[in-house]
């Protein structure tokens, strides 16, 4: 997980210029082929699906927010339409959005529901056919509208059941909302919760937390229900980090014996760049919503499905490794990088996520326990059963490049005459699973020139000394991969790639013991 201090983006806000409804009525065409733009009589804009609106289903109708819209109302094929602009010759109604959907084509009959965005939860009835729900920001709009589009059939087209639903999601729902903390906590990144910034090790700490805060609100249920779940990343996580979180949400609700619907949205916070995450749950009779189906149970057989990577496992040795020398250099190569823990966050929060130090501090911790008791003498095969803890509490894009290249080490320390070869024959394979190279900005700017140094001449301190010409050439690059490809090339100049340093100082420590 990230602590973030400032959000980057490639595009000003002028130049997107998201607050100009008339751009959105452009956009949104673009994105969906089947909307139309429709004017309401007072002069509103509306833009309608009409693939939608010709459907058996209850309307949905959302009003979100100009220039803040979230995944939601961009993705979601549930709404039937949406409202850019509420400005015109009055008062935009739930009744002038119900004539403008008929002059659009949608039949009458289904009713609609409009989901706005308020300061109040609240639930409005105007007739048989046209229900209004207020929601408390993005989040629970979101939820709203991932409830009304995967509820039932018989809650999708009965407008009384739809009502019946809105009206119990309002009375039951609790959130809760965490950023990431620009301070840490106890010496680990933190995430402010509600009650004030909390410190977390694994990411499932950080969330349990805010799973146990908004499963208060819900005592023991008397009938059967469905948990709905919805969750949205403020600000933009990564991909993989949304994928950590809907994990150990999945997680902390199976440990509970808990039926649920999980999904998910991202949203934006003008106000406030840091990132972060929210949580909107309520239990939901059983009528209206059912559970998720969970994913079947890998059954494969043990040795089924073996990568590459995994055939190169070692089964003996043509070296032999003292296991003093070899305890040595990797517990001082590793006391080193926890050591410069700050100056790689530091310099990771300039240019990055600003976690590199902590998944380098992390792994380091993880090998010192793990080499504990073992016999290092056998060291190919440790390395081995090294990469399978380190999969599983190294995070980030280093931590998957740092087991790809010690599952290919491992096999070449078996196989190869020497330390050197075996370091430029995990090399050769790491570069199999990456496209970064020299000039990149990345760690490999310190470990290529390490290994081939070392192989040609055999003399660790000269390729200490290349590895650092690396590391300082990263401070003049403009990076090509990862997060710094996001910043202007002024952001990164005179600070040296996280990655790349957090590597020289493992290198530092190992080869000076």
């Amino acid at each position: 997980m990230a602590v973030v201090v400032e959000q980057t983006i490639p595009f000003s806000s002028s130049s997107l210029d998201l607050q100009n409804s008339q751009r959105w009525n452009k956009l949104f065409p673009l994105i969906r082929p089947t909307v139309q733009t429709v004017q309401t009589a007072k002069g509103q804009t509306i833009l309608v699906d009409t693939a939608q609106a010709k459907g058996q289903h209850v309307h949905i109708v959302a009003i979100g927010s100009l220039g803040n819209f979230s995944s939601k109302l961009l993705d979601d094929g549930n709404v039937t339409a949406i409202v850019t602009d509420q400005s015109g010759a009055g008062l935009l109604t739930p009744q002038d959005i119900e004539h403008a959907l008929q002059s659009a084509g949608a039949a009458k009959d289904q009713g609609i529901v409009v989901a706005k965005l308020g300061k109040k939860r609240r639930v409005e009835t105007h007739s048989a056919n046209l229900v209004e729900i207020e929601t408390e920001g993005e989040l629970e709009q979101d939820h709203v509208l991932h409830l009304l589009g995967n509820a039932t059939e018989s809650s999708r087209t009965s407008m009384t059941q739809a009502a019946e639903l809105l009206k119990l999601w309002a009375k039951s729902n609790s959130t809760s909302h965490s950023k990431f903390h620009v301070e840490k906590a106890e010496g680990n990144p933190a995430v402010l919760h509600a009650e004030g910034p909390s410190g977390f090790q694994k990411a499932k700490d950080a969330i349990a937390k805010d799973l146990k805060q908004a499963m208060k609100a819900h005592s023991a249920q008397e009938t059967p229900v469905t948990y709905s779940v919805h969750y949205s990343d403020v600000n933009g996580l990564s991909r993989l980090e949304n994928y950590i979180i809907a994990g150990e949400i999945a997680q902390y609700l199976d440990s509970q014996n808990t039926k649920y619907q999980l999904s998910h949205s991202t949203v934006l916070n003008h106000s406030d760049a840091a990132r972060g995450f929210g949580i909107s749950i309520c239990p939901i009779d059983a009528h209206y919503l059912a559970p998720q189906s969970k994913p079947q149970p890998d059954t494969r057989a043990a040795g089924q499905g073996d990568s590459s990577l995994q055939a190169l496992m070692p089964k003996s040795s043509n070296m032999v490794f003292n296991d003093a020398e070899v305890r040595k250099r990797i517990q001082a190569g590793c006391n080193a990088v926890i050591k410069a823990e700050p100056t790689i966050t530091e310099y990771d929060t300039i240019v990055g996520d600003g976690d590199c130090g902590y998944t380098l501090r992390d792994g380091a911790n993880q090998v010192l326990s793990f080499i504990e008791g073992k016999d290092l003498g056998k060291l190919p095969q440790q390395v081995a059963q090294l990469v399978s803890e380190l999969e599983v509490n190294m995070g980030g894009t280093s931590g998957a490049l740092y087991c790809i290249y010690l599952t290919a080490l491992a096999g070449a320390l078996a196989s190869d005459s020497s330390v050197a070869k075996a370091l430029k024959t995990a090399l050769n394979q790491l570069m199999k699973y990456t496209r970064a190279r020299l000039g990149d900005r990345t760690m490999m700017d310190a470990l290529i020139p390490f290994i081939d140094t070392l192989e040609s001449t055999g003399d660790a301190k000269q390729s200490i000394e290349k590895s650092k010409q690396g590391v300082e050439g990263t401070k003049k690059m403009q990076a090509s991969l990862g997060r710094s490809t996001y910043l202007d090339e002024s952001a990164t100049q005179g600070v040296p790639d996280p990655g790349a340093y957090g590597l020289l100082i493992l290198l530092e420590g190992m080869t000076s013991a």
